[in-house]
């Protein structure tokens, strides 16, 4: 009871502009220092640089979402494509990750699929991918609409399916050949249109990752629960799923000990490195999905 009270608070805090907007003049605190990269690409790069030395890829994420205007959607797009050219340039081994509603989703449809073109267009000129992060259930639809989009001209995009909505089980079907990242999901959804029980939501999980690596496509399993990996394991042996058709993910700052042993076995074990200094909303979440998680923050509050 007081774990699912704590996790509302913490989703309700994700959503406030006016806790957002004091956030980025406190800079990274209360331990989001440990799970986000800085606040700039320079300081984001070096994080990636660190990481690749341990054997381990990377998708960077500049944070920021739900953006209202046009202006600010534009200086995301803008800064997303410096942020693949900082890749290329200091070679190293990362991916992209973007938030449709930071690049004007919900300013106008077409505004934000030209706005994507920018970013994976860029990304093709330097042989990169780019990941779309799957938002709420109300952002869903658009999101694979906008997908749909982009892949009538680029192969090099795909996006996030999560695992406790409904609709998710055929939304991979519809998706077979696309490079999906599959998750639980940390948003708050109603009854109406998400699994609200653990057991189905891990179930549900299991079966759409199953379905996208059975079909061929390739699979990016996102979890730090190692009951889900070490099936993933067994099922991909049982199977003779090859290494290459799957990746393991973990966000920057969680299970270190864990991502460094995946790839030290041999599998691709991508780290999602968010930085910028709209960290709130990302942070917030991150508290809500796992009580161990508050621990971040009472030691980063107590400057610990």
């Amino acid at each position: 009871m007081i774990e699912a009270v704590s996790k509302n608070i913490f989703l309700y805090a994700s959503k406030s502009k006016t806790l957002n907007k004091a956030a980025k003049k406190w800079g990274l605190r209360f331990g989001a220092s440990q799970v986000v990269a800085g606040e700039t690409i320079e300081s984001a790069i070096a994080k990636v640089k660190e990481l690749n030395d341990k054997g381990l890829v990377c998708t960077l994420d500049h944070l920021g979402e739900f953006v209202s205007n046009h202006e600010e959607a534009i200086e995301a797009t803008q800064y997303n494509v410096r942020t693949l050219e900082a890749i290329y340039k200091a070679g190293v081994n990362s991916n992209l990750s973007v938030k449709l509603t930071q690049l004007g989703l919900d300013i106008d449809f077409d505004f934000c699929l030209d706005n994507m073109r920018q970013i994976v267009e860029t990304a093709k000129r330097y042989n990169n991918f780019v990941r779309i992060d799957m938002e709420d259930s109300a952002h869903c639809q658009a999101t694979l609409d906008l997908l749909r989009e982009l892949r009538k001209t680029y192969d090099n995009v795909g996006t996030v399916i999560q695992a406790y909505l409904y609709r998710s089980e055929q939304d991979v079907k519809e998706l077979k050949g696309v490079s999906l990242r599959l998750v639980k999901g940390a948003y708050k959804e109603p009854p109406e249109v998400a699994y609200q029980d653990k057991a189905q939501i891990d179930e549900n999980y299991m079966n759409i990752i199953k379905e996208h690596l059975l079909s061929g496509s390739y699979t990016a399993i996102a979890t730090h629960d190692h009951h889900i990996i070490e099936k993933v394991k067994l099922f991909t042996k049982e199977h003779g799923i090859s290494p290459n058709q799957f990746e393991f993910q973990m966000l920057y700052g969680f299970r270190t000990d864990m991502q460094l042993q995946l790839a030290q076995e041999g599998y691709t074990m991508r780290i999602y490195v968010p930085f910028g200094n709209d960290w709130f909303g990302y942070f917030m979440r991150r508290l809500a999905e796992r009580p161990q998680n508050v621990a971040f923050a009472l030691k980063g509050f107590f400057g610990k």
